[in-house]
């Protein structure tokens, strides 16, 4: 072991001086009272200070860059439990809602979820995860908290298809609330209309639509929407009557099924007589 020291000492002799007569000098400045000692000390204490002010500023950056990432984590997950909030207040207010409609209507409801939608045709439709086994039956309304959707269409054991009112095939007996004017609820592609409406009947902008009692297959007094435009046609005995349907089909997730079924005693009788052959 000592040899190997030994060894090591005689490979950097010049480097072991050297470092032998810095630490006896540094211990001579430090041992050492007189004026240029002292003046040499000093100037060394100063310089110390100005490398260590300069370098401070490392610690200070590696400290304010970790709570930086911190802060930064912080509101992430406070970003999240906002949205989180934000998103079961939503939740609870659509919930609500429901649960007044469900309060309000006397008939028996299912309470149903979209699965699947087509919104960019003629005849647009909606798909339900509720079936026949869940006791839903062609043509039952389908209703939410901003009014009728529209009535089924076909019907698997688990799983129902909705033709909603924006269908070129959907037909609905609709009135305006206030002035009680009747007319047809359809839709020609582009807008929802409520047609059949003379000119000289009251029917004005922002008038609320419902569902009227000449209808066999829906309820009276369901809400449809809103006039949104009325216009005098030329050459016409009817207005063109524009409606904004109450319901947002785009955002539309909780419904409920309507158990309710046209009366086959009404429909039986008024169903046209049979055309007889002529000979």
């Amino acid at each position: 072991m000592l040899k190997r020291v030994y060894d090591f000492i005689i490979l950097f002799k010049e480097y072991a001086v050297l470092s032998a007569l810095l630490i006896l000098s540094l211990i001579l400045m430090a041992l050492g009272d007189n004026a240029q000692i002292r003046h040499i000390r000093s100037l060394a204490t100063v310089a110390y200070g100005i490398v260590q002010n300069q370098l401070s500023f490392i610690p200070r950056y590696l400290a304010l860059r970790g709570e930086s990432d911190m802060l930064r984590r912080m509101n992430i997950d406070l970003a999240d439990e906002v949205s989180r909030l934000r998103d079961a207040r939503i939740e609870n207010s659509r919930l609500r809602n429901l649960l007044g409609l469900k309060e309000s209507l006397r008939y028996p409801l299912i309470a149903g979820k979209v699965v699947g939608k087509n919104l960019t045709l003629l005849r647009n439709t909606l798909t339900l995860n509720v079936g026949k086994l869940d006791g839903i039956l062609p043509h039952m309304p389908v209703i939410n908290e901003g009014g009728l959707l529209g009535v089924v269409s076909a019907v698997s054991d688990h799983y129902s298809v909705v033709r909603i009112v924006l269908n070129s095939d959907f037909r609905a007996s609709a009135k305006i609330e206030r002035s009680r004017v009747d007319g047809i609820l359809a839709w020609d592609g582009e807008s929802l209309l409520l047609t059949n409406v003379a000119k000289t009947l009251d029917v004005k902008i922002g008038d609320s639509l419902v569902t009227s009692d000449y209808s066999s297959t829906y309820p009276p007094n369901i809400r449809v929407g809103v006039v949104r435009e009325v216009t005098q046609q030329t050459g016409s005995l009817f207005k063109r009557v524009a409606v904004s349907p109450g319901v947002d089909f785009i955002t539309a997730e909780d419904v409920f099924v309507l158990l309710y079924s046209p009366d086959p005693e009404r429909q039986e009788l008024e169903q046209p007589p049979p055309q007889r052959s002529r000979r």
